[in-house]
């Protein structure tokens, strides 16, 4: 068994595991760690964890120190120079013409390198940008692109639930949202409601979404022919977390609706057609939409960086 602890960059953010070396490290310990990004600060969150090393897939980057009270002053003094790096790169943006929109600006904590975020619409040729920033700040340059979600997380916001948002709050990672998943939920298919103020469909739709899929996977689709106690019937509703299906059945000249428990009825023909509304197939294009921008979101991130 290995010692690890967990430290965190950022507040909210990812917890990343190192190697303390031996070591003393108690909670809330600032230290200096080695990252592929070169050395870091970050604030221990997990101590006293230990792990099996032959499930380690890659060994783990290490602890190089405590901070000192030297580093940390260094960090205060390089992020009080934030704000007037931040309005420079803003000033050379608009001299090269540049299609960005710069959102936040971060150096490291001994002044080794400036990391400016932006967000953009696609692919933007910077190398001028770069050049220009270096000769200024005499320090290495990183332009990072990120998308509109990474942009909400760093401004901060509340929900449509009045909450703070859950990016801003305790979101370690983006995960991929579908329109898949409003539908399993029974959700209105309309952008406004299931929106978030990045623009993009809601987090917390992930949330569920494995209840939901295990409960749909076993319930009848609505349009389905099924056998009940009352008779034949076609189903014309499902409240899947209490897996009561509502069914339509022929009574004489007329239909009657009936409730029934999911584990009563007896599946004879399932539907294979998912019914959407005339309003819901109005708005499924926008959803459409949201999600190629979701997806570009990540490719540009990934392709654009220097």
């Amino acid at each position: 068994m290995k010692k690890i602890i967990g430290v965190r960059f950022k507040k909210p953010g990812k917890i990343y595991f190192f190697d303390p070396q031996g070591i003393e490290i108690e909670k809330n310990d600032d230290v200096i760690v080695e990252t592929a990004m070169g050395d870091e600060i970050g604030k221990v969150v997990v101590v006293n964890r230990e792990i099996d090393e032959s499930k380690m897939a890659t060994p783990l980057k290490k602890v190089i120190r405590k901070a000192t009270r030297e580093d940390l002053a260094s960090q205060e003094k390089y992020k009080s120079k934030e704000p007037e790096a931040l309005e420079i790169c803003k000033e050379k943006i608009k001299k090269y013409n540049l299609e960005m929109n710069l959102t936040d600006v971060e150096y490291k904590f001994d002044g080794s390198k400036i990391l400016f975020y932006f967000t953009a619409d696609g692919r933007i040729d910077f190398r001028d940008l770069v050049k220009d920033l270096a000769s200024v700040f005499k320090t290495r340059i990183e332009l990072r692109q990120i998308g509109v979600r990474d942009e909400v997380k760093r401004i901060g916001g509340n929900g449509v639930c009045g909450r703070e948002l859950c990016c801003c709050s305790f979101l370690d990672n983006f995960e991929t949202v579908s329109i898949k998943m409003a539908k399993e939920q029974n959700i209105a298919l309309n952008p406004s409601k299931i929106s978030g103020n990045c623009g993009r469909l809601m987090c917390c739709l992930k949330y569920e979404q494995d209840v939901y899929s295990e409960k749909v996977s076993r319930l009848p689709k609505v349009g389905a022919i099924v056998k009940t106690p009352s008779g034949e019937g076609t189903v014309e509703g499902v409240e899947i977390l209490k897996e009561i299906v509502r069914v339509k059945i022929k009574d004489g000249e007329d239909f009657i609706y009936k409730k029934f428990n999911a584990d009563e009825i007896k599946v004879l023909r399932d539907s294979k057609k998912d019914v959407v509304n005339e309003e819901e197939k109005e708005n499924f294009k926008e959803l459409q939409e949201l999600e190629k921008l979701e997806k570009m979101d990540s490719k540009n991130k990934n392709e654009n960086q220097i």
